[in-house]
C-alpha cells in the first residue's frame, strides 16, 4: 500500500490515502495499512454524542450489514478523546471503530480539520478507499442523515 505524505496537498480520487495510527474506542491501535486489501470508508465527524454526528454514526451502523456484504470496513475519527469515543459507541451500539484523533493530525492530512473561536473539530467529510490504497471517492458536502446510502451506492457501482 503506498500513502501520500504530503499534507498540504488536497486529496482527491486517485491519490494515496494517508496513513496513520490512531486508538479506537477501545484503546486498539489501528492502521489504515491494518486494511490493505479492503475498502475503507474513513469518516470525519465533529462531536460525538451531537445530533448530526449521532445521526451519521447511527446510520452507518443501521447499514453494517449490507456495508459488510460489500466487504468494506468503516473507521470513524473526530477530535475527541478515546473516553468520549468509548460512551457514545456504548450509547448507540456501533459496531465499528471510533478513532482519537486528539491533536487533529490525521485530520490535517486528510484536509479535514477546523477550528472556531478556541474549538477544535474535525470537518464532516468522508474518503472512500480503495483496496490498493487509493482515494476511490471524496464527500466534503455530507448530510448525515444520507450519507451512508450515498456511500453504499457507490460501494455497490464500484466493487
Amino acid at each position: 500500500m503506498v500513502f501520500n505524505t504530503n499534507a498540504n496537498e488536497d486529496l482527491s480520487a486517485g491519490m494515496n490515502a494517508p496513513d496513520f495510527v490512531l486508538v479506537d474506542q477501545n484503546n486498539i491501535e489501528r492502521s489504515l495499512s491494518d486494511f490493505k486489501g479492503e475498502w475503507v470508508v474513513l469518516y470525519f465527524y465533529p462531536k460525538d454524542d451531537t445530533p448530526g454526528c449521532t445521526t451519521e454514526a447511527c446510520s452507518f451502523r443501521d447499514n453494517m450489514e449490507i456495508i459488510s456484504k460489500l466487504n468494506a470496513n468503516i473507521l470513524g475519527v473526530s477530535v475527541d478523546s478515546q473516553e468520549s469515543h468509548k460512551e457514545f459507541s456504548e450509547k448507540y451500539s456501533l459496531p465499528f471503530p471510533i478513532l482519537a484523533d486528539i491533536n487533529g493530525e490525521v485530520a490535517k492530512k486528510y484536509d479535514s480539520y477546523g477550528s472556531f473561536v478556541g474549538f477544535k473539530y474535525a470537518s464532516r467529510h468522508t474518503f472512500i478507499i480503495n483496496p490498493s490504497g487509493k482515494i476511490h471517492k471524496v464527500y466534503k458536502k455530507v448530510n448525515p442523515s444520507k450519507h451512508a446510502s450515498e456511500v453504499i451506492e457507490e460501494l455497490k457501482n464500484n466493487i
